[in-house]
């Protein structure tokens, strides 16, 4: 397991995704932490079909209701491009943290679905659910691909109030969004 997870960790990809095999060959059940590593090297290689698999693994052993399982599945969905399993996930899960919003957020909006992004963001705000820099930089780009300026304008205001103003990746996205 946790040869799995540095190999995943340390963009060693293949060897995670051999190594998973080779321990389920030999008998070794996986536990959540494998499997949430094996679904990260899935997603950097948008490897859908072993995803896929190990979907079904979870789901056999019962930890799709898991959030660090299902935040894990909607990130690599997302990577893979299938949103539409992505959300499936999202809205199956008993309970979302700032993770989940944001896997999902970040699925719609590296997916070209800008309008969709904005809307969910919506919905986490009022669920109370602070956004983290990597929701901001999200929305930001869903602004400008939408050139959705208010929209930009009121998560600018909420960067200032959260402190990641300061952030360089997140000025990065602003400039991108005003420009």
């Amino acid at each position: 397991n946790a040869m799995i997870a540095a190999y995943s960790q340390n963009g060693y990809t293949k060897e995670a995704l051999t190594l998973f095999r080779q321990m389920q060959l030999i008998g070794t059940a996986p536990d959540m932490i494998t499997f949430v590593s094996i679904l990260d090297a899935c997603a950097s290689v948008a490897a859908l079909a072993e995803g896929m698999e190990s979907h079904a693994k979870i789901v056999d052993r019962g930890f799709e209701t898991e959030v660090v399982v299902g935040n894990a599945l909607v990130n690599m969905y997302g990577r893979c491009g299938c949103l539409g399993e992505a959300r499936s996930v999202f809205d199956r899960m008993p309970q979302h943290n700032a993770v989940s919003w944001t896997a999902m957020i970040v699925a719609y909006s590296q997916n070209g679905h800008s309008k969709e992004s904005l809307e969910l963001f919506k919905q986490m705000q009022l669920r109370s659910i602070a956004p983290d820099k990597i929701t901001f930089i999200s929305i930001l780009d869903a602004c400008a691909s939408l050139t959705a300026l208010a929209e930009g304008k009121e998560s600018h205001s909420s960067i200032i109030v959260g402190g990641f103003e300061m952030d360089v990746v997140v000025g990065t996205a602003l400039v991108n969004m005003y420009g």
